[in-house]
């Protein structure tokens, strides 16, 4: 089981870019789908989660900017940002609890895919 995450790139302040994490292998269910990100020097945050149903929950600071949502049936979860803003440069990265066809359930994390929003 492995979670890919695709779409980082450099924009412009006030550009749009849109993330996707496409998680794979034996895959039972998944649970909360959430981006996270890290600027250099900093702590890795929350950015957005989204539960299967669909409730979403977003950081203060990119609410109103960026839109989580998921799509079951493809084990995939995105995040489009608009109105980017130069703090908004870091690595992204998805992370959901997967329960696998052998029926264990862990923490899975992508690869960072960074973000880099220029002045």
């Amino acid at each position: 089981v492995q979670l890919q995450a695709f779409g980082g790139g450099l924009v412009q302040t006030g550009g749009s870019l849109r993330l996707s994490c496409a998680a794979s292998g034996s895959i039972s269910s998944i649970g909360v789908m959430g981006w996270y990100r890290q600027a250099p020097g900093k702590q890795r945050e929350l950015v957005a989660a989204i539960t299967s149903g669909g409730f979403t929950n977003y950081a203060d600071s990119v609410k109103g900017r960026f839109t989580i949502s998921r799509d079951n049936a493809r084990n995939t979860v995105y995040l489009q940002m608009n109105s980017l803003k130069p703090e908004d440069t870091a690595a992204y990265y998805c992370k959901s609890p997967i329960r696998t066809g052998w029926g264990s359930t862990n923490d899975y994390w992508g690869q960072g895919t960074l973000v880099t929003v220029s002045s």
